[in-house]
């Protein structure tokens, strides 16, 4: 059945208290930081049934508590806006997703190079690089049906290839192990670096995994006397038969591994000599281990050329088709200037465009307006104060557009009737 077609009888329409369950999230919230929820979120990630079309005469001919249910599963719809791919994450995930695969066939022992996906908070890298790693996933296992061809026989451990970890806000090298270990399940109390190193190229080793995700990874500061322990960590992790692959925010500047400068010509970033504080007791290693790594940037939408406009126009016509407002207009947020209008608003950075959509149909929804318009946009606030799991500091919340000004509100004009206007002409002698 056509979604265009659902009357109260569809998906939102049953009277059952089971009539939402279909869209309502989880009891227990998905966590791709553990193999379970990893698993789980893989196979689940495209199911969130979208709301069905009415038009303005189905809703009022549906019941009160049919029509309550509808706009609940209006706002799940707007609350799990589908990730679109964009010109700059298909770029992302084309380098991303080679490098797992091509590194996932290799049979020499030799050190696997690495992935590093920069750019600002906000811009869609997590998402993108953990699509491109469940579609890996899903592949190597239909491959191997289903198993992991490098158990050892007799044996029935957990079967991961990939671990996706968020680096600790706080990030030691430590704790960043801890955290690897985590994803498996693995115990760690009262383990010293070399035995958590030691411990995290096993449980990776048991467990088959090939690409190991680590996201926020410039949450791991660089200071003087833990310059070493962060080298040695990404330079064992990299000796190992996975794929490292580290998210971050301003990686290049971070000093993790040291300034760097893009180079037009082999598309890659490239890392000047060690000098100062940055030189290490064996640099050597760690110029190489740097040298091993693609490092790729994830930027916002640009607004500057025909063919960046159509991206931008492009992306916007595809966040209008799932929506369900019931008097959205064909060309709601691509025609007249609403396209410039939401590129002001969000400068073209897509979280900040969901955000500001997600919270615009709400307020359609409450007010009854029914439609995203300039005016109604006016009113909504993007705000990402507060959140639990994003480090300001380490610039995983980007900086957000000044709101449009305000009109001046006219001051109430001064009542005159009992003004004194003088002698009238006619009776002047």
């Amino acid at each position: 059945m056509n979604d265009s077609s659902a009357g109260p009888t569809g998906p939102a329409g049953g009277d059952s208290a089971g009539s939402a369950a279909s869209f309502l999230p989880p009891a227990v919230l998905l966590d791709r930081e553990c193999a379970d929820g990893w698993r789980r979120w893989r196979l689940t990630r495209h199911d969130a049934p979208p709301a069905p079309r009415w038009s303005p005469a189905q809703y009022q001919a549906a019941s009160p508590r049919t029509r309550g249910l509808y706009d609940l599963h209006r706002c799940a719809t707007h609350a799990n806006l589908a990730v679109q791919e964009t010109p700059m994450s298909a770029a992302v995930a084309r380098v991303v997703a080679s490098r797992i695969r091509t590194n996932a066939l290799k049979r020499k022992p030799s050190t696997r190079a690495g992935v590093m996906v920069n750019g600002g908070g906000y811009q869609g890298k997590t998402e993108t690089v953990c699509e491109v790693a469940a579609l890996f996933e899903e592949w190597w296992l239909e491959l191997h049906h289903q198993l992991n061809p490098d158990a050892l026989p007799g044996t029935r451990d957990l079967h991961a290839p990939v671990a996706y970890v968020q680096t600790p806000v706080t990030a030691t090298p430590k704790s960043t192990c801890e955290a690897i270990l985590d994803f498996y399940g693995e115990p760690h109390k009262n383990m010293t670096l070399p035995q958590l190193v030691r411990t995290v190229k096993a449980a990776l080793h048991a467990h088959g995994t090939k690409a190991l995700i680590l996201d926020d990874i410039t949450r791991l500061k660089m200071h003087r006397e833990a310059d070493q322990d962060v080298l040695d960590l990404i330079r064992s992790l990299m000796s190992m038969s996975v794929t490292l692959v580290l998210v971050g925010v301003g990686i290049p500047q971070s000093g993790l591994l040291r300034d760097s400068r893009y180079d037009a010509r082999s598309g890659q970033w490239v890392f000047p000599p060690a000098t100062g504080r940055f030189r290490s007791r064996n640099d050597a290693a760690g110029t190489q281990t740097e040298r091993r790594f693609d490092l790729i940037e994830l930027g916002p939408f640009r607004y500057d050329t025909a063919a960046q406009i159509d991206a931008w126009v492009h992306h916007l016509a595809g966040i209008q088709d799932q929506l369900r407002l019931l008097k959205a207009e064909p060309a709601m947020l691509t025609s007249a200037g609403m396209p410039e209008y939401l590129f002001r608003r969000t400068d073209g950075i897509v979280g900040l465009l969901e955000r500001l959509i997600e919270d615009g149909c709400s307020q359609a929804i409450d007010s009854g307006a029914e439609r995203l318009t300039t005016g109604l946009l006016d009113s909504v606030t993007i705000s990402l104060d507060h959140l639990p799991v994003r480090d300001p500091a380490a610039g995983e919340v980007p900086a957000i557009p000044a709101p449009p000004s305000r009109v001046p509100r006219r001051k109430r004009p001064r009542n005159t009737s009992f003004d004194d206007g003088g002698t009238p002409a006619a009776t002047r002698r």
